[in-house]
């Protein structure tokens, strides 16, 4: 069974949340520059910071409560069985 490559790069985010002990990870089809828009635009506006992710459901971070924003692209995800 073969499995259909996208086109498109998706990019991972990490989101931390302050005053919390764990963070949160989306993964989505934006592009890190547009990824980095967002977040600017979110802190700078004091506006919620809102990514939609790859299964089309976004996540909503209040600007006040971002303590750090990680992103990049995704790591390429391997199915099936390679040699060493």
């Amino acid at each position: 069974m073969a499995t259909k490559k996208s086109d498109t790069q998706n990019t991972d985010v990490r989101i931390g949340i302050s005053d919390s002990a764990t963070d949160l990870r989306i993964e989505t089809v934006l592009s890190a520059d547009q990824v980095l828009a967002l977040v600017q635009d979110a802190l700078k506006n004091d506006a919620p910071l809102v990514i939609t992710d790859t299964k089309n459901q976004s996540t909503l971070v209040p600007a006040k409560k971002i303590a750090f924003v990680e992103f990049g692209s995704a790591p390429e995800r391997r199915v099936g069985f390679t040699t060493l």
